[in-house]
This record gives structure tokens, sequence and C-alpha cells, in this order.
């Protein structure tokens, strides 16, 4: 039985501060009691990067700001059935630590910290699945996808931007 027809787009936000990755610990499904990346559903009309910022700080009390991509990938959950119980696809964008808030968890987080990949690797099997990769890509100097700046106001609705190599970095 599907659910929804729809696939909703979430986000995770990722933060490093001094080679540490900041992690929650989920309250509710998927993944209630794992460690992961802050993050949840896109809400409508909110763009990515405002709903890494958001999402951010309801799970961690936290202000970064949103930098630009990491990468997008599937999370599909088969039911018994063959049917599928949930499909997301999500969107991981990298957020730049501000220094700004006070580090608590909130929202649907039970626990927020700071973790090294090796603190990662030893909680394997505590964590949600891809952390130790995602992490490493955030942590590696391989750097983000270039992000189109926001098209002007006068520009109507559905028409396409054009972004030279200039705007892209190698």
């Amino acid at each position: 039985m599907v659910v929804s027809p729809s696939v909703p787009a979430a986000i995770l936000a990722v933060v490093a501060r001094a080679s540490r990755l900041l992690l929650v610990r989920r309250a509710n499904p998927p993944d209630q009691g794992l460690w992961g990346f802050p993050g949840g559903r896109i809400e409508h009309g909110e763009g990515v990067m405002q709903a890494a910022e958001r999402e951010l700080f309801e799970e961690t009390g936290l202000i970064a700001h949103a930098e630009g991509v990491l990468t997008a990938f599937d999370v599909r959950d088969p039911a018994p059935d063959g049917s599928l119980r949930f499909h997301y696809v999500i969107v991981a964008i990298r957020c730049a630590d501000t220094g700004q808030g006070t580090l608590r968890a909130g929202g649907d987080a039970l626990d927020a910290g700071w973790f090294t990949l090796d603190d990662i690797r030893a909680a394997a099997g505590h964590t949600s699945n891809g952390v130790l990769e995602l992490g490493t890509l955030a942590l590696s100097p391989r750097g983000i996808a270039p992000w189109p700046r926001p098209a002007p106001a006068a520009q109507p609705r559905g028409t396409t931007m054009d972004i030279t190599a200039s705007d892209c970095r190698a």
C-alpha cells in the first residue's frame, strides 16, 4: 500500500566545528534512537537553505549559515508487503558554524553533541545510515555544489537562470 504518490523533500544540516560534526539523537522514526545530522521536512514555500537553518535551530538551538549543497540522495523504507512506508529525497546542506546559540536538544531530538569521525566509527550501529560517509564528505576539501543566486523579484516565476563557469568552484 503506497501512502502517498508524491516524494517529500527533506534536508540535513551538516555543521562542522574544529573537525567535529554536530549530531542529534532522534526521538521519532525514522531512525528513532540513532545519532544523525539535524534535519527534517522542507515546509511548503521554503527553500532548502532556509529549511536547513530552521531545522538546525529547532533541533539544536544553534544558529548557522547554510552555505551550499553537499549531496542529495533517496531514503526508502519498504514494508514487508513490498509497499513503501516512506520515501524521501534528502538534500544535505553544509552549514557554517557562527558560534551563536546554546547547544540543547529540541524538536524531535533527544540529545545533541559534537563528534569526531573516530567517535562516529566507534558508534557503528548507533548512527543513521550514511553518517560516516556524509561526515567525511563534509570535512573534505571537496567543497560544495555551486548554489545559484536568487532570481530577481521582477523575473517571472518559472524562468531559468544562466549560470556561468565563474559561478562554479573548481
